[in-house]
Order: C-alpha cells, then sequence, then structure tokens
C-alpha cells in the first residue's frame, strides 16, 4: 500500500507557474505507475498526465501537452508536476494517483491509491 501526499498547489495568474509534488510513502515506489488527474467544480474528474515506473514514458491530455510536464524522482519518491503558461480552466483540485503495475494509463479507475488533492486557482 502507498499513501500520497500533494503539495505546490496556489492561486497565480494566468500565464504563470506552479510545480507540484507528490510525495509517496513505502520503499516500492518505483513499482508503480504515477498520474495527475483533476477536478473542477460541477465536472468530472479528468486525466491530466501520467508518467511510467522508470520515467521513460509519459503521456498528457490534449488539453496541457506543451504547457505541462511530469517527472519522476523514484530516490525521493516523489512525482512531479510542472505547469506552465497556466490558463483560468486549468482551475481545478489536482490530484496524484498510484497505479499497481509499471506502465501508466489515462483511466482513473485503474489506480488504486490516490491523494487529498491540492488546490489550484488560475486568475485572469
Amino acid at each position: 500500500q502507498v499513501q500520497l501526499v500533494e503539495s505546490g498547489g496556489g492561486l497565480v495568474q494566468a500565464g504563470g507557474s506552479l510545480r507540484l509534488s507528490c510525495a509517496a510513502s513505502g520503499r516500492t515506489f518505483s513499482s508503480y505507475a504515477m498520474g495527475w488527474f483533476r477536478q473542477a467544480p460541477g465536472k468530472e474528474r479528468e486525466f491530466v498526465a501520467a508518467i511510467n515506473w522508470n520515467g521513460g514514458s509519459t503521456s498528457y491530455a490534449d488539453s496541457v501537452k506543451g504547457r505541462f510536464t511530469i517527472s519522476r524522482d523514484n530516490a525521493k519518491n516523489t512525482v512531479f508536476l510542472q505547469m506552465n503558461t497556466l490558463k483560468p480552466e486549468d482551475t481545478a483540485v489536482y490530484y496524484c494517483a498510484a497505479r499497481v503495475g509499471r506502465w501508466a494509463t489515462v483511466v482513473a479507475g485503474s489506480y488504486a491509491y490516490w491523494g487529498q488533492g491540492t488546490q489550484v486557482t488560475v486568475s485572469s
């Protein structure tokens, strides 16, 4: 089992940047593929980005491609989401998720472990 704690959210103006971090407990972090999802008020949770066990493969939602970058540091049990050129429509609660197995997917239901979420608010 793994516990996930996100940090780094906040309020930023449009065009600005934020870096989210997700710290994972346990000694088998490299056994998990990791993903970031987000949920805006009144909307369903949606996929943002995912990374496989060793960082060699990543995937992104079309809405964030070219602006967001997911990465991981297995030595520090941490996954990151660098968010640049933020837009008001990026406003949401961002969740980190861990999937048992080395390969990531875009399907939220395939991730067994979730963090508590961190709020990102982008003002226009």
